[in-house]
């Protein structure tokens, strides 16, 4: 199978998948869920590349398992977040401006704003590990090494700062407080920092493998402006700024992605 075919077949099942989610949401009046399945549908998408290549070499096996391990954690730990927290303020906010605003259905402004924008994100974002498996491959090389390494890293750090960011949230002390200890004395995002960590060593791992696979940078060039310029960092300290008064203070000392030491107070 060429890789044309390969991404078709991939689309079509994201796009199932994708429909059939949002026909859930209809009924529970939340998609807070999709989430989860941003993740774990990556992984669907790694196996499904994996089945249909035939998984040539330890090029398409660091892939698989790497995508598997990450998707497959931050998937869990979102949708028990979920089920524990309720919908999301974010997207309850933004579907109701668009309810109220526009005159959209609960329906239409999740299908037009959340589903049928993330399925094709979710394809672009994962071509490494589409691209990246498509040819044979016998032996890892120094790029791959230092994609794997990447990686693993990124996992752990966004395993850490997950964590960190749960332990915080579940003492009643805290609320109202900002998180400023462990990983996110340095970054205040370092479950965005690696996640990024983890698409980028997935792309080293895949360029290694030709041309084909080195065309997939695309995939982390676009969740890195995501989590930066879009839907992570942006929609997320809006709220905390209003929220939390620590947090304008906490912003002057503290690097917003790349971990940095906390810069010393002004004046």
């Amino acid at each position: 199978m060429d890789v044309t075919h390969i991404l078709i077949v991939n689309a079509v099942g994201v796009a199932a998948c994708f429909l059939a989610l949002w026909l859930i949401s209809i009924r529970l009046k939340d998609v807070s869920f999709v989430d989860s399945w941003w993740a774990i549908g990556m992984v669907v998408v790694a196996w499904t590349t994996y089945l249909l290549t035939g998984g040539h070499g330890p090029h398409a096996i660091a892939l698989l398992a790497l995508c598997t391990v990450w998707g497959l954690r931050l998937g869990l730990h979102l949708f028990s977040r979920w089920r524990k927290a309720g919908p999301d303020h974010r997207y309850v906010v933004m579907l109701g401006k668009a309810q109220s605003e526009r005159g959209w259905s609960f329906a239409k402004a999740s299908l037009m704003m959340v589903f049928a924008m993330q399925a094709p994100l979710q394809l672009i974002v994962c071509l490494p590990v589409q691209l990246g498996q498509y040819a044979p491959t016998t032996a890892l090389g120094p790029l791959a090494w230092a994609g794997i390494v990447l990686a693993v890293v990124g996992i752990a750090f966004e395993s850490i700062g997950d964590l960190q960011l749960a332990r915080f949230r579940a003492n009643p002390h805290n609320r109202g407080e900002v998180l400023d200890t462990g990983l996110w004395r340095y970054t205040r995002h370092p479950n965005y920092f690696g996640d990024a960590c983890v698409w980028w060593g997935l792309y080293l791992i895949a360029a290694e493998t030709g041309w084909i696979g080195a065309a997939s940078i695309l995939g982390p060039v676009v969740i890195t402006v995501l989590l930066t310029k879009l839907s992570g960092v942006p929609t997320l300290e809006g709220p905390m700024r209003r929220k939390r008064p620590g947090y304008e203070a906490y912003i002057q000392r503290t690097s917003s992605f790349i971990p940095l030491p906390p810069r010393a107070p002004r004046g």
